[in-house]
């Protein structure tokens, strides 16, 4: 990216700099300003529905089914596991996949969704 199309994207914002600042510099006052202007296409898929995306924080347990998912593989992989071998743990994570089920998966949505109200008091 050459300094002038920095300079040109801060101008476009309305974002006031000093034409004698280094691209170091004007980089600097993108990163300050760009979250404002980000979007993203799911956002507006939801918003022309009168709807939201609510990001949840990665990794977080108590907010993403995935990771208590996650959780009961790994506890059958370590059930399992008695090689250490690379292709016996290649078996045991594809028969580990195929024991999570559509009433897991429903069973983990409705913990997560149950921990939300109890937290919320809703």
């Amino acid at each position: 990216m050459e300094k002038s199309d920095i300079q040109d994207w801060l101008r476009s914002k309305q974002i006031k700099f000093d034409d004698c600042l280094l691209k170091v510099e004007l980089l600097a006052i993108v990163n300050e300003h760009k979250k404002n202007y980000n979007k993203y296409i799911i956002d507006e898929m939801a918003k022309s529905q009168n709807n939201i995306v609510l990001r949840l924080p990665p990794y977080h347990c108590e907010l993403n089914p995935i990771e208590l998912i996650w959780a009961d593989m790994k506890n059958y992989a370590a059930e399992k596991n008695t090689t250490f071998k690379f292709q016996d743990m290649k078996t045991i994570f594809f028969e580990a996949v195929g024991t999570i089920t559509a009433q897991k998966w429903k069973n983990c949505i409705q913990h997560v969704q149950n921990n939300i109200e109890q937290k919320c008091g809703t």
